[in-house]
């Protein structure tokens, strides 16, 4: 029997996260008449006991509001939880006071709402003896087992945004833009966001790019007389034998590299190799930011409801998936096990070849 629930967002944040909020606590309460208990600051809400509780009006109004009424960490983890002690980084594991907090809140079950950190996390928990539902966050769309992940389809279409008005300034000034997104691994936001954009040139961390290949594709445009190019670069792109632009490490993160610098090495070597003027735009948070666009509230509030009934269901380590248009649930471990990157030969890339795109490989 389910009385309680706790509800935590953890990692990066993402619009569509409080359309998923929403979602859980109005369908637990309407339906089930369950009480609703946000945890704040993800994961490290849940080690030093900061929540609420959390009713109807506290969820009314927040569909179309970015980020979360919660809070969240991406470097909060119960088991190896960091923190500096005279000078020196120091790992220890939470794990036990957070099950404390869990029994002190009584909560029944949790819905943990994140990427593949969050949910690996919540898959541990629940070998706790926590009951746990996962719902898949990711602007990156790397999660595996679902088609697609909320957040995605509005970071996308920030992308295609800023680069409908960076095409008119590279045309005035006769200039070639390198646009630098997120993706560190996987390049579905650099391929959708490009592709709906009009990208030139594709750069993405599953086709390793020669830099020669780079600079045949806008020089070819500038033969033809497109005197512009638009470089979208994904964070994670790297040069064929060459390994990834790391911007700085924080070693108290479960996942300590952060990267960056990859768009501007890009424009510089097309600037001197080409003559051509260059600049650089990296987008980074604002990818994040913003109202959710009508997909992904309508994702996310799917998503949000599915969670509610497969608690009610005792449907436990479960995460909720968009499988072919339906709304479906596979393991946590079976989501959380391997990336979800881009194929190499994904119908897209085949669609963005055919009008001209280039991947920076040796195909063009």
């Amino acid at each position: 029997m389910i009385k309680k629930i706790g509800i935590l967002t953890g990692g990066g944040d993402c619009p569509g996260l409080n359309a998923v909020i929403r979602a859980v606590v109005k369908g637990a309460i309407r339906e089930f008449g369950w009480s609703c208990f946000g945890i704040h600051d993800g994961y490290d809400g849940l080690i030093h006991g900061k929540g609420r509780m959390l009713d109807s009006s506290s969820v009314s109004n927040i569909l179309p509001i970015g980020g979360t009424i919660l809070g969240t960490s991406n470097t909060a983890n119960p088991f190896e939880y960091a923190s500096m002690r005279r000078g020196k980084l120091v790992k220890e594991d939470l794990s036990g006071q957070a099950m404390g907090w869990v029994k002190k809140w009584k909560l029944d079950a949790l819905v943990a709402i994140g990427g593949d950190g969050t949910l690996s996390i919540a898959r541990r928990m629940q070998k706790l003896g926590l009951k746990v539902v996962g719902i898949p966050k990711t602007i990156d769309n790397d999660l595996s087992s679902t088609d697609i992940t909320f957040g995605h389809d509005t970071a996308t279409q920030i992308i295609s945004d800023a680069i409908d008005r960076l095409d008119t300034t590279a045309q005035s000034h006769h200039r070639a833009i390198v646009v630098e997104v997120m993706g560190r691994y996987a390049g579905w936001l650099a391929l959708h966001g490009g592709l709906s954009g009009g990208g030139d040139v594709i750069l993405i961390p599953e086709i390793p790019f020669s830099m020669d290949a780079v600079i045949r594709a806008i020089e070819l445009r500038t033969d033809i007389g497109r005197r512009f190019s638009i470089v979208v670069v994904a964070e994670g792109a790297r040069e064929r034998g060459k390994g990834l632009v790391v911007r700085r490490r924080i070693e108290s993160s479960p996942d300590p590299i952060r990267l960056g610098g990859i768009g501007q090495t890009v424009a510089d070597e097309i600037e001197h190799r080409t003559g051509i003027s260059s600049r650089i735009v990296v987008l980074g948070h604002l990818q994040r930011g913003g109202t959710p666009t009508a997909f992904d509230r309508i994702l996310a509030t799917r998503f949000g409801s599915h969670a509610v009934h497969l608690l009610r269901r005792g449907r436990f380590g479960r995460m909720v998936a968009l499988r072919n248009g339906r709304i479906s649930d596979v393991p946590i471990e079976d989501a959380v096990k391997k990336l979800k990157l881009v194929p190499r030969k994904h119908s897209l890339l085949e669609s963005a070849r055919s009008i001209g795109t280039s991947f920076g490989d040796e195909r063009e």
